[in-house]
């Protein structure tokens, strides 16, 4: 199950015709309470879509009623007309869940868009809007339509992703996520809706968000690329009333952000190898993290691992890029369990290394206790060809 998992959400997800493939496009989260709280996390990208600029605001408050997403069209750079298309999606689906008995207004509704930046136009409005009716009616509490919503926000995905969580009191968490490309989140094209029937605070949501986010989709860097339109919403419908213990939905909360995150990681585009690139002994989790984030952007690393070469000089000299604390003369770098490199110097027969799909890379610095990993995808034609030619 997905997003309908928890009590108090329903979902749908339909063909508009916003995509040539005529695959579902066009998706709905409605919270249907009794609460009807929201946290967000949004791209650190300057250049933000329309749907952000209007989603920052609206869910500014803590509130939120439902989420609608389309893929086929990011509705990015389109000028004051794609913010009029989300401003409009936002009014006519308040006025729809009020038509329909539950009393809404356009900021109690969030908006999220895919696809191809400039995407956004009369056309792209009018199918939106014409097909928001037939989205609302068709929104149900049932696992089918979790599944529908989950499948209408995919492009390059070659499967839909989704996740749950239970907690020892009885509630539940549930996700859906979209990412194929242009995965390197800096939250918080990455959209993932989170929705759970745990009675918690507001301000619970948005620390446990915030705190799960930034040691999974923050941690995914795929090809560098850090999306325009990249959003990851949580919503509490309370409908579950039973104590929820902070500690334990903060940590079921980061395993599911983990899991979905793990999801986008496997199906990249164009990937042949899933890498998972840990720096331990670094002075600071940051400094850890710079390390490996800088050696997963490195193209000379990325195409050696496609070519399962376990070249561990370029490892080296990327990590010296880095404003990280470390001894240049210390360095050791362990691909797949074999320790290539020592003190920054040959060590093992790089001939050990075995390669299949996954690959760990394990990067000492020996200048303190702190470790974080960074996980990415190697650089193939495949992925070359997908990205010369995009289409949904």
């Amino acid at each position: 199950m997905s997003v309908t998992a928890p009590l108090g959400f329903s979902a749908a997800g339909l063909t508009a015709g916003l995509k040539p493939s005529g695959t579902k496009d066009l998706s709905l989260v409605i919270n249907t309470g009794p609460d009807t709280a929201v946290a967000a996390v949004y791209t650190s990208n300057r250049c933000k879509a329309n749907p952000v600029l209007w989603s920052q605001k609206a869910s500014a408050n803590g509130q939120a009623r439902a989420v609608v997403l389309n893929s086929g069209g990011a509705n990015c750079y389109t000028g004051d007309f794609g913010y009029e298309t989300t401003t409009l999606t936002a009014q006519t689906t308040a006025q729809l869940l009020t038509e329909s008995g539950t009393d809404t207004q356009a900021e109690d509704i969030l908006v999220c868009s895919t696809g191809l930046i400039g995407v956004g136009g009369q056309d792209f409005r009018d199918t939106i809007i014409t097909n928001l009716p037939p989205l609302v009616a068709a929104a149900e509490d049932t696992v089918e339509s979790g599944e529908a919503a989950a499948e209408a926000i995919m492009t390059t995905d070659t499967v839909a992703k989704t996740a749950t969580r239970e907690g020892s009191s009885g509630y539940t968490i549930g996700g859906m996520a979209k990412g194929a490309g242009m995965l390197a989140p800096g939250l918080a094209t990455m959209l993932v809706v989170i929705t759970t029937d745990a009675k918690v605070d507001q301000t619970v949501l948005d620390q446990a968000l915030r705190a799960s986010t930034s040691h999974s989709f923050d941690r995914l860097d795929t090809d560098g690329c850090m999306s325009t339109n990249d959003t990851v919403i949580l919503m509490s419908s309370g409908a579950h009333d039973a104590a929820v213990d902070t500690d334990e939905f903060t940590s079921l909360l980061r395993e599911l952000c983990l899991d979905l995150m793990h999801q986008l990681h496997v199906d990249a585009e164009g990937a042949h190898h899933d890498i998972a690139i840990t720096t331990q002994g670094a002075a600071s989790e940051a400094e850890a993290v710079e390390v490996s984030r800088s050696v997963s952007r490195s193209a000379l690393f990325k195409a050696a691992i496609f070519g399962q070469d376990p070249n561990w000089g370029r490892v080296v000299a990327q990590v010296g890029t880095t404003s990280a604390t470390f001894d240049p003369t210390a360095i050791d770098v362990i691909i797949n369990g074999t320790e290539v490199c020592r003190a920054s110097g040959p060590y093992e027969d790089p001939e050990k290394v075995t390669f299949d799909r996954n690959v760990d890379v394990v990067i000492d610095l020996h200048a303190g206790d702190a470790t974080a990993t960074v996980w990415t995808s190697d650089l193939t034609h495949d992925y070359v060809e997908e990205n010369s030619a995009y289409s949904t």
